[in-house]
């Protein structure tokens, strides 16, 4: 299903269907503000295995991102943080940038790896926002790739649709996407770097 919902001012009922859907092991794709990203409920076991096999990945190995509405989901799934990392966050989010920080017991195991980490972003994007605020959790997410090389991201949702539209369970037509991708930044060492330069300058 294309879903078009309005960037500004996202209507109850269709927030409510994406939310739905998600309650339900579905997988979506939506806007960011970077590029497109494909996910599903945290929770949702076979919404996260399905997502991997997609990607190609074993699940302990993936690189997937909890996608929050704000700072306050943060700690149910990392370790306590520093003053200098939390002051960073507060600056620079909502806004285009992944922060690795070290994952606690909270962590659905699915994403447990050796690494013991978790990627945390909270996107510029009132649609991502508002569903994950009604749906009461983060979700889980990883970016939408295009095979072209020269497009690295797809960034027309309508094009998304037809590519995606027997794989997911709703794609959302947010308006045209990025191509660029979020900075990731590691917090887990001594020193604060930059292992992605993407969108986010900081």
């Amino acid at each position: 299903m294309l879903l078009k919902i309005h960037p500004e001012n996202p209507s109850d009922r269709q927030i409510k269907k994406v939310v739905e859907c998600l309650s339900k092991g579905g997988i979506i794709i939506y806007p960011t503000d970077t590029v497109y990203g494909i996910g599903c409920d945290i929770y949702k076991n076979k919404a996260v295995e399905k997502i991997a096999q997609l990607k190609g990945i074993k699940k302990a190995k993936a690189n997937f991102s909890f996608i929050c509405s704000d700072l306050r989901h943060i700690s149910d799934f990392t370790k306590p943080i520093n003053n200098e990392v939390y002051k960073l966050m507060r600056r620079y989010l909502p806004g285009p940038f992944t922060f690795i920080l070290e994952a606690n017991n909270k962590v659905p195991k699915l994403f447990q790896s050796k690494k013991k980490t978790v990627g945390i972003r909270i996107p510029d994007n009132n649609i991502t926002n508002v569903i994950i605020t009604e749906l009461g959790n983060p979700i889980m997410s990883s970016s939408v790739y295009d095979e072209d090389e020269l497009i690295e991201y797809t960034t027309d949702p309508e094009l998304i649709h037809e590519k995606y539209k027997n794989i997911v369970d709703i794609v959302i037509d947010g308006g045209f996407g990025g191509n660029e991708a979020s900075t990731i930044i590691d917090c887990t060492q001594n020193e604060i770097s930059i292992i992605r330069e993407g969108k986010g300058v900081l």
